[in-house]
């Protein structure tokens, strides 16, 4: 049976962005949070009113959660901090564990089961080892969990919360490990998936079942796993080359969102990939789990 998978996409906001990436679904307000790092960014996509709202904050940002006691949270250039949807006022978070390092900017993050915030850095040209992955707790204190890390990027937990999943796009791989969840330690790091085609693995998103929807940037392509045999189970083609994220939506989770980035290419390459840099969505005949919120 061929992996491989052709599916309706539907183009749902229409934009060139730069890097769209860390799309997320919450679930209470029926609305996508998704954004351009490099255009500083914050996308509010509601498909109820067809209208996606831009908030503008001024430098890199990769990461957008909500927060339970409203508003949003995002990992930015230099640090963490909470956007205000009234005022679109921005307010730290936290201390900024790379202040002293300049050339290095926060990526891809998600929440945990218990609400705690997790996201990484890299250095704007992705350079080896140059990034670490954060955790910013409920107390906002901010942790390292790992070290040299090259270009940090999808992380999801199981539905029992006992595992991580992590991606450092480089290594092309799906890193698992034991989770604690009172803690927030980690601990038993092993390889569950390899990219064995092309491009690498970028954003990531779990479903029901317990299955890994993974972004491939440079190839063309959203690919499900199954962590336990590592297996590749299908392969769904997408009409851009540079896949960033996925997330599951709407009203019974059964939508998969997909961002791509159009950075760098030239005319040609984007006339002859007109959706690239848009928000699409696609129907992966399965349901998705709700991401938790900031808790802090």
């Amino acid at each position: 049976m061929t992996v491989k998978q052709t599916v309706d996409i539907e183009q749902v906001v229409e934009k060139r962005t730069l890097v769209g990436e860390g799309s997320l679904w919450d679930a209470d307000k029926g609305v996508l949070y998704w954004v351009d790092i490099l255009s500083h960014e914050v996308y509010i996509y509601d498909p109820e009113r067809g209208v996606n709202r831009t908030l503008n904050t001024c430098q890199a940002v990769g990461t957008v959660v909500p927060r339970q006691s409203g508003g949003l949270v995002v990992a930015l250039h230099n640090g963490f901090a909470h956007i205000d949807l009234e005022s679109e006022k921005l307010t730290p978070l936290g201390s900024d564990p790379e202040r002293g390092v300049p050339a290095n900017r926060f990526n891809d993050g998600k929440c945990d089961p218990a609400g705690r915030l997790w996201a990484g850095t890299m250095e704007f040209g992705g350079a080896t080892g140059a990034g670490a992955l954060y955790c910013l707790d409920r107390d906002h204190s901010v942790s390292k969990k790992l070290e040299s890390v090259s270009i940090s990027n999808g992380i999801v937990w199981s539905a029992d919360g006992k595992t991580m999943y992590f991606i450092d796009s480089p290594l092309n791989t799906v890193r698992a490990y034991d989770y604690n969840v009172d803690t927030g330690a980690i601990c038993n790091e092993r390889v569950v998936c390899q990219n064995e085609g092309a491009g690498v693995f970028d954003g990531m998103a779990i479903d029901e079942g317990g299955t890994l929807w993974i972004a491939v940037y440079g190839g063309w392509a959203v690919k499900r796993y199954d962590p336990q045999s590592g297996n590749l189970l299908a392969e769904y083609e997408m009409p851009f080359s540079n896949v960033t994220s996925c997330a599951f939506g709407g009203k019974n989770m059964d939508e998969l969102y997909i961002t791509s980035a159009c950075q760098q290419m030239d005319d040609a390459t984007l006339a002859a990939q007109p959706l690239a840099g848009s928000l699409v969505k696609i129907d992966p005949q399965c349901s998705g789990v709700p991401s938790p919120a900031f808790a802090g």
